[in-house]
């Protein structure tokens, strides 16, 4: 099927550079780890960082860059702040290439 010009609909730059900003986030290890930890349940980022073992420091980063896209998502609970996924469609994707890179 050719697509012509009548049929043809561009993506408006926001779109454009939203997406590019999410290809962004799925294209680093650490943000991959904590996405597909998340996935499987909230947690907070003393867990984030003893599971993962990576530093308080890096996950709260990292978070803090997936929550700006709005792919991860905080609530309170006293002094803890957990942390739990926030947008279906990415992690769909993010399982979708976690079962295409184990595809033999």
């Amino acid at each position: 099927m050719n697509v012509n010009e009548k049929n043809y609909v561009d993506l408006d730059e926001e779109t454009l550079f939203t997406v590019s900003q999410i290809f962004k986030a799925l294209s680093d290890p650490t943000r991959i780890k904590i996405l597909y930890l998340l996935s499987q349940g909230e947690c907070s980022v003393t867990q984030i960082s003893e599971q993962l073992d990576l530093l308080q420091s890096t996950v709260s980063h990292q978070l803090r860059f997936l929550k700006n896209l709005r792919l991860v998502k905080s609530r309170r609970s006293g002094k803890t702040i957990f942390y739990s996924n926030d947008d279906d469609h990415v992690i769909n994707i993010l399982q979708q290439t976690i079962n295409h890179a184990r595809h033999e």
